[in-house]
């Protein structure tokens, strides 16, 4: 038997959100740890890790190992029935072919609950090797967001370049180009909204601003985000969920052509 409650389900909700642009279908590991998600987008650009730990659940329990594989957009219908103050319950047989999401209103008046049928999704499991990462950049998510949105209008390519004196992202295109540069804040109020950079060598990338802005839909769940880099490996953009654990996207570097 598997069975996860979260207090507020409006967590899972955005959840989905950040991950069901990219994903058509993934499957949910389940085990004592908690639930884990990997999966590689339609086109095979990008990766996505999710991480919900078993701690960050109301009430938690599976019993053996299962994996479910679930159709997001039939998932993100059935979300869409909860208020976000509504608890939920996913629940599953050890061998079953359907999940049930429970929802109940926080009076508890009001409980309703809805069967998913499970796909078989035969999803080779991805190593991700453990990288040592020349810069990472934390800074508020939707500052990012705004940056990623913006510098789409300009050109599909963002070039992310960080150096001591701080972090430029910059785009052009046929209307011309333009530059954000962000400096390392020197005095920090709130941790929130503060810009910090870790750095042991310069780093200069360009990246498919399409897929950055799939990943900023996970504003959402954080109110910073970390982006890591190093030459030649992919960017690792993470937004941690407070209390339960953590999505990461992974994009592979666009190859210059002028190299060539």
């Amino acid at each position: 038997m598997f069975e996860a409650r979260l207090l507020r389900s409006s967590i899972l909700k955005k959840v989905l959100e950040a991950i069901k642009d990219l994903l058509t279908q993934a499957t949910f590991d389940c085990d004592d740890n908690g639930i884990q998600l990997q999966a590689m987008d339609n086109s095979h650009v990008s990766l996505v890790s999710l991480t919900l730990r078993a701690d960050g659940f109301d009430k938690y329990r599976c019993d053996r190992n299962i994996s479910m594989g679930m159709n997001l957009g039939s998932m993100s219908k059935i979300l869409k029935c909860a208020g976000d103050k509504d608890t939920v319950t996913m629940k599953a047989q050890d061998n079953a072919d359907t999940v049930t999401f429970v929802f109940e209103s926080p009076n508890q008046e009001k409980v309703s609950d809805y069967e998913m049928k499970l796909m078989n999704l035969d999803l080779e499991h991805l190593g991700i090797p453990e990288t040592e990462y020349s810069c990472t950049i934390r800074m508020p998510s939707a500052e990012f967001a705004r940056i990623c949105r913006d510098l789409s209008q300009f050109g599909e390519s963002m070039v992310i370049s960080c150096t001591k004196e701080g972090v430029k992202f910059s785009a052009s295109g046929d209307i011309g180009s333009a530059n954000v540069k962000l400096a390392q804040t020197a005095s920090i109020d709130k941790e929130e909204e503060a810009v910090v950079i870790e750095m042991d060598e310069p780093v200069t990338l360009t990246f498919a601003c399409q897929y950055l802005n799939y990943f900023t839909k996970a504003t959402s769940l954080s109110p910073q985000v970390q982006l890591s880099m190093s030459a030649d490996v992919p960017l690792v953009v993470e937004y941690r969920i407070p209390d339960i654990g953590h999505i990461r996207y992974y994009l592979a570097p666009k190859i210059e052509e002028d190299d060539s």
